[in-house]
């Protein structure tokens, strides 16, 4: 099991010690949905299966500065009341600076971008706003265990 599966349950609980709780996880339907739109906004962008799963999860995440991207509020099959960053939604957003362009963003935190560098075929945490290489991970799995470590610290 990725590391970050246990930390997502420590994060869990924590948010469940203050009367909140996590995202319900995503449909396989608003994960097809999600998939279809990304092809027709972005092209030919797989997402990686360590992502697919975290949603399976929880439908993105806000906590303690860390958020991870979910499915968009207007590809869910049911109506939420609540404030969902959305990948589709926020990756646009970030292409509004060319050189950003190269980077699949998957989460952001005050100080950082956690993003998918399609150049380089590499997973990155990136400085944020200038964009400086922080550190680099082997795989999804690894940089979100890395993100949700520096939040729980």
């Amino acid at each position: 099991m990725p590391k970050w599966k246990d930390l997502l349950i420590e994060i869990k609980k924590i948010e469940e010690k203050y009367g909140s709780s996590l995202r319900k996880p995503t449909t396989a339907t608003e994960i097809i949905k999600m998939n279809h739109n990304i092809e027709q906004k972005f092209g030919n962008i797989l997402l990686p299966e360590a992502y697919i799963e975290f949603l399976r999860n929880v439908n993105g995440l806000d906590f303690n500065g860390l958020v991870i991207y979910g499915v968009d509020k207007v590809l869910l099959d049911n109506e939420v009341d609540e404030d969902i960053h959305g990948f589709i939604e926020t990756n646009e957003l970030w292409y509004e600076n060319e050189w950003q362009k190269k980077y699949i963003f998957f989460g952001d935190s005050d100080t950082a971008w956690y993003c998918y560098d399609q150049q380089e075929s590499v997973y990155v945490e990136l400085d944020k706003p200038s964009g400086t290489l922080i550190q680099s991970f082997e795989n999804f799995d690894f940089m979100l265990s890395d993100a949700f470590e520096t939040i729980l610290l």
